[in-house]
């Protein structure tokens, strides 16, 4: 028996990457250029997978950057960038680590500039996101999901 028939071989990789949804508002309209551009910017950030079928998975990263001026939004952009993945031979823990880090890393340029050139577009300065360590997010919300399953388990005991 040949060795690629032994084990089946673990493949991870990009099938398509695309724009699911973009959103962009600026809803002080032209007064806002006549203000100081000074704003105090929030951004959100949120990932999701969904099976597509047995091999393929829709991993959607979606960032929101608000910036407001004297308490009123001046620009709201959001982005869902998504991306169609093969994971073939992956399973438990290896799946969700491949959905969870590495999609979202190979999302991150393409939302990253998707959102500085809508900025731009819209007249307002360029907005450089900063590098995102999803693999410490993902740890995070790994440890946030055990601690809670205790917290649970631990309540319904009493």
């Amino acid at each position: 028996m040949a060795e690629s028939e032994a084990a089946p071989k673990q493949q991870f990789g990009i099938q398509k990457i695309y724009v699911k949804d973009v959103s962009f508002e600026a809803p002080l309209g032209a007064t806002v250029f006549a203000k100081q551009w000074q704003p105090k910017v929030n951004v959100d950030m949120n990932t999701k997978n969904s099976k597509v079928n047995d091999e393929n998975f829709e991993v959607v990263l979606t960032i929101t950057v608000t910036a407001t001026l004297d308490e009123q939004t001046a620009l709201l952009i959001e982005v869902q960038q998504a991306g169609l993945f093969l994971a073939k031979g992956i399973e438990g823990e290896s799946l969700r680590q491949a959905l969870g880090i590495m999609a979202p890393n190979l999302l991150f340029p393409y939302i990253r500039e998707a959102i500085d050139s809508l900025a731009i577009k819209g007249g307002f300065p360029a907005i450089s996101l900063q590098p995102i360590n999803f693999e410490a997010l993902y740890r995070q919300a790994a440890q946030q999901a055990t601690q809670q399953s205790v917290n649970e388990m631990s309540s319904e005991s009493h």
